[in-house]
């Protein structure tokens, strides 16, 4: 596998994170405990990326699907959801997501209303908060992301201790998802230089694919994110659109910090974990063999690529007509 970080000690501390949230098999419910990849933002703050492994889903949802919207039983998501808020370590919070440049301040619109949080993404009993970025000032919540190709970044300024989480898919950076996160945190006491972020997994420039037109507007929007795709179209590069807006939003880009180091550990660390080997076996996504998936892996950040997580295109590749979506999610503990 290309580009993997062969530093031992660097290796060693990778192992004891992703091991640090799975000291047993399964929870105290007997629920898989969902495998989550964390990343340190800043003291007391971690994003979280969820992967397909350590759920109770099944079929196309396997294994731990967190979208409530796909058609997979409910209760299955719900202990999904159960256990991840036990993982983490706090309340998760989730919105409806509907690729637009909307700014939920869940100070105000946060209520307990789930057994694992708040759930206003229409997939519950209350009604739908149509959002696609959520702030927040208060620990112990977690701001979640659902994503099967598009980009979560998340974001936590270390001053005032507000974090936010914003659903970046192409439309929604092209209405200025990233740039409203910013704003409406800097209303609130934040200052853009004083305020990290980092980008999750998405579909990376090699894979997604969208047409000459479309690729084209984009590009003239953010330039240089034209792409010419591994499947000879042209596609466009979300995750280097983002990182202009978040330079035109006045985040330092040495406030960036890099999640690719983490993912490509874990990525390694779990190349023959029994749970993936015989998920890729049964989910028809590629390659039936993981060896064969990882072999030809270049961005392990890229949701179309790894099999660690969910991806939109690949299920509509493979012909598929169930497909999950993974959350990442972004907490200050304290």
């Amino acid at each position: 596998m290309t580009g993997y970080d062969q530093n031992p000690e660097a290796g060693q501390q990778d192992r004891e994170i992703i091991d640090s949230s799975a000291m047993s098999p399964v929870d105290r419910d007997g629920n898989p405990i969902p495998v989550t990849i964390p990343i340190e933002m800043a003291p007391g703050v971690k994003a979280i990326y969820t992967t397909r492994l350590g759920g109770v889903s099944e079929g196309g949802f396997a294994d731990c699907n967190l979208g409530g919207k796909g058609g997979e039983d409910p209760e299955r998501t719900l202990r999904n959801r159960m256990a991840l808020s036990r993982t983490v370590g706090g309340a998760l919070s989730i919105v409806s997501q509907v690729h637009s440049a909307v700014v939920a301040d869940m100070d105000e619109a946060y209520e307990r209303n789930a057994p694992f949080g708040c759930d206003l993404s229409g997939s519950g009993d209350a009604p739908a908060l149509e959002a696609d970025s959520q702030i927040i000032s208060r620990p112990g919540v977690a701001l979640g992301v659902f994503a099967a190709d598009c980009l979560p970044v998340l974001f936590a300024d270390t001053c005032s201790g507000m974090i936010a989480a914003a659903h970046c898919g192409r439309k929604g950076l092209q209405r200025g998802v990233i740039e409203a996160t910013v704003a409406a945190m800097v209303a609130k006491g934040a200052s853009p230089v004083s305020i990290v972020a980092t980008l999750g997994p998405c579909i990376c420039g090699d894979c997604y694919e969208v047409g000459g037109a479309i690729a084209d507007d984009f590009d003239a929007q953010f330039p240089g994110t034209y792409t010419l795709t591994r499947f000879s179209g042209p596609g466009v590069d979300i995750a280097a659109a983002a990182l202009q807006c978040l330079g035109r939003a006045g985040i330092p880009r040495d406030n960036i910090i890099d999640s690719r180091r983490r993912v490509t550990a874990a990525t390694q660390y779990l190349s023959e974990d029994e749970e993936l080997v015989d998920l890729c076996r049964r989910d028809d996504e590629g390659a039936p063999q993981l060896a064969e998936r990882l072999a030809v892996l270049r961005h392990p950040l890229c949701t179309f690529e790894n099999p660690l997580w969910y991806s939109h295109r690949r299920a509509v590749q493979s012909n598929k007509a169930e497909e999950g979506r993974l959350l990442a999610l972004v907490i200050r503990e304290r």
